[in-house]
């Protein structure tokens, strides 16, 4: 089964919190987007979204670009009937993040979702050149992964784990470190899964 497949089946088969990255209130990406004092007119992605509640918070919050990319259809059209009229404030983007070619520059990159399913060294590179491209000079981004601590596998896929240094090596060619951390989220099954969160500037 190929990506794309997998996570349409995902989202068609599971409800909200049957999956294990549910948070009714992203907690983490909210508080580290508050301390960066993001312009309202910024164009703001959140790649990897699925139907999360981020892209709810950013519209509640009035701001006018924001862009919302992941591979499953399905996952965001549960987010567009979420979000009723206000899903027409929102571009909605169905793409694997590493066929993206956006023709704008963003002002904040928002991933909690994609980034650590990049196991071969290729697509980590791909991946790494495409944020190099796509973010603004001093636009933000925000990096949540599995850290060393965390599972080895989501969804019954593999994923990397990054200690904070890792994340911050991986990215070091062209963003400066501002935060990091690491967190338990607490699953809908009540089980704990340690993510290393860092916010980086593109210098």
């Amino acid at each position: 089964m190929d990506s794309q497949k997998h996570w349409e089946n995902v989202f068609n088969t599971k409800n909200q919190n049957e999956v294990s990255w549910y948070e009714p209130t992203p907690k983490i990406s909210i508080a580290f987007f508050k301390e960066l004092n993001i312009s309202k007119d910024a164009n703001i992605i959140d790649v990897g979204c699925g139907d999360s509640y981020f892209i709810d918070y950013l519209v509640a919050q009035k701001y006018n670009n924001i862009y919302a990319l992941d591979i499953s259809a399905g996952a965001l059209e549960k987010a567009k009937i979420r979000l009723g009229e206000n899903a027409l404030n929102v571009h909605w983007i169905v793409s694997d993040i590493l066929d993206f070619r956006p023709n704008i520059s963003f002002h904040f990159w928002h991933d909690r979702a994609s980034f650590h399913f990049q196991t071969e060294t290729t697509k980590i590179q791909q991946y790494t050149q495409l944020v190099n491209k796509s973010v603004a000079t001093n636009g933000y981004m925000v990096i949540g992964t599995f850290s060393e601590n965390g599972p080895l596998k989501c969804s019954g896929l593999n994923i990397k784990q990054y200690s904070q240094t890792q994340l911050i090596q991986q990215f070091q060619q062209s963003f400066d470190k501002l935060n990091c951390i690491t967190e338990n989220h607490q699953t809908p099954f009540n089980t704990p899964q340690n993510f290393t969160f860092c916010s980086f500037q593109k210098s």
